[in-house]
């Protein structure tokens, strides 16, 4: 009976393992998630209004409307598991990095020889993923070559069919995630999770996968090397909104990062403490379009917010991560 004191001393630091994963699933679902695809459609369905409005590339209306949409879009792209994957909704919604030109190819298709598929939400979605989604739409609005290219009534059709296209995309990824999300919040048989730490493995693959796009792709394709800047390879530059997308991306990881923390409060207030200088470094260059890679002062502060981002993978994997008892395995991006 001696022994019973020392059984139960050894057994309690293991039994304290496992924590009940429920509250954060539940509140990352309904509070980070779901919010997220819900508004993703609102702001699709007032882009497809304004093209129909307006379908002119320069229309205030229509770019504004853009911004939005594009917005609700890297708010949510981090999340790219379950709905957001299937038909390869992510790249449909945002083909990118393009490093063969295939969008401006696909769209000069569309216009040379006046595609029908235009003309059907049902065929234009069967049609190149380098012609849909933002980035096609992006070129339709602010590439000048493409702006002269065929007749203008079909160039109008074609902004038309993409955004009813990526509007069609966010509607099926909006309801697709409310019978998915259960799969998250209550796993088990059956359930396309056997284990909270599945789920929960699932959220911080997001989490890191999201960080390290924004520091290695986002920033580290037009940082290019020192002597060879690559300003033309930055994310959405002929819009200006390449720095926005970091921005954008880094304050939706940071809520998901505190909600993955939550039980950890050390380790929330450092990875709030990154983020927030991460944010704050992002927020005080003044560079819409990362043009100033290829001048060294300039330059210094973009690198500078690389490093504050790869702070912040640091924290995650070295603090978050072993204290959830979860890694990040492979992500989406790796085809995995």
């Amino acid at each position: 009976m001696r022994y019973l004191p020392l059984i139960a001393a050894l057994i309690m630091p293991v039994a304290s393992l496992a924590q009940d994963r429920a509250p954060i699933l539940m509140d990352v679902a309904e509070t980070h998630i779901l919010p997220r695809f819900a508004k993703l459609p609102e702001t699709t369905g007032a882009l497809v209004s304004a093209a129909l409005v307006d379908c002119t590339p320069t229309s205030p209306a229509l770019r504004a409307a853009y911004d939005d949409a594009f917005d609700s879009w890297i708010s949510a792209s981090h999340l790219r598991f379950g709905p957001t994957e299937v038909d390869d909704r992510a790249f449909a919604m945002a083909f990118w990095p393009d490093t063969k030109g295939f969008t401006s190819k696909a769209l000069s298709q569309h216009i040379a020889i006046e595609d029908d598929a235009v003309q059907s939400p049902e065929a234009y979605s069967e049609t190149s993923i380098a012609g849909r989604g933002f980035f096609a739409l992006e070129r339709m609005l602010f590439d000048p070559v493409i702006a002269e290219q065929g007749k203008a009534e079909y160039r109008c059709a074609l902004v038309q069919a993409i955004t009813a296209d990526i509007d069609a995309s966010a509607q099926a990824m909006a309801e697709d995630w409310q019978s998915y999300a259960p799969s998250l919040t209550r796993p088990g048989e059956g359930s396309r999770y056997r284990t909270q730490d599945e789920a929960m493995q699932e959220l911080f693959k997001a989490l890191t996968t999201g960080l390290e796009f924004t520091a290695d792709t986002r920033l580290g394709r037009p940082l290019g090397t020192f002597d060879r800047p690559r300003p033309n390879r930055a994310e959405a530059r002929r819009s200006g909104r390449s720095l926005r997308h970091v921005e954008l991306s880094l304050i939706a990881l940071r809520d998901l990062a505190a909600r993955l923390s939550f039980d950890h409060p050390e380790i929330a207030a450092d990875l709030d403490a990154a983020f927030a200088r991460a944010i704050e470094n992002a927020q005080s260059i003044d560079d819409p379009a990362l043009a100033g890679v290829a001048e060294p002062q300039a330059r210094f502060r973009i690198e500078a917010l690389q490093q504050s981002v790869q702070d912040i993978r640091a924290i995650a994997s070295t603090e978050l991560g072993p204290t959830l008892g979860i890694s990040a395995g492979f992500n989406s991006l790796d085809g995995d």
